[in-house]
């Protein structure tokens, strides 16, 4: 159950699953072996992000702003936005679309270094059924319209870059 096991809490305290329930719903049921391993990414995900800030303010950070929960968190949230018949009030600019596609090149780069039962199991098949949901909810973009405004953040040839980089939304979340 959620909440009782090392991690829980501060994901949940901290709002990660806002407007994310399928990623809420698997990480509640996450075992130990798999939270385990997400937390060795999440500890040095916060290692880079310390690295990144003078040392007076290294030690008051405490958690990653990219955990592994929320980069998940994140890539449902875009997903839902960008669905048929969903809509929310909330502010959302076309930086934040390409963030949210940042943290999917992330979670492919994070998902190999995770226990098979990891990418076999529940967040492998979460992050299945959410690039499916992104693939239906977009169209094939080869003019690459987006591009003047969104852009990966690591410079890499565009036939390099992953599917989704390549794709336009049918409905455009920040709208």
């Amino acid at each position: 159950m959620a909440g009782n096991r090392p991690g829980d809490r501060h994901v949940l305290e901290h709002g990660v699953f806002r407007a994310a329930p399928d990623t809420r719903t698997v990480w509640a049921e996450l075992p130990a072996e798999v939270l385990e391993a997400v937390a060795r990414c999440d500890a040095e995900r916060l290692e880079v992000e310390r690295s990144r800030v003078a040392p007076a303010l290294r030690e008051r950070i405490t958690t990653p702003v990219y955990s592994v929960a929320d980069r998940f968190a994140s890539w449902e949230r875009v997903v839902r936005r960008m669905e048929p018949g969903r809509s929310s009030d909330d502010f959302y600019p076309v930086s934040a679309y390409e963030n949210d596609l940042d943290s999917r090149d992330s979670l492919e780069q994070l998902m190999p270094g995770l226990p098979a039962e990891a990418r076999e199991g529940a967040l492998g098949q979460l992050l299945a059924r959410l690039d499916e949901r992104f693939a239906a909810a977009s169209v094939p973009d080869p003019e690459r319209s987006l591009r003047a405004w969104v852009r990966p953040t690591k410079e890499r040839p565009e036939a390099e870059l992953a599917q989704w980089w390549k794709r336009r939304p049918l409905r455009d979340p920040w709208d």
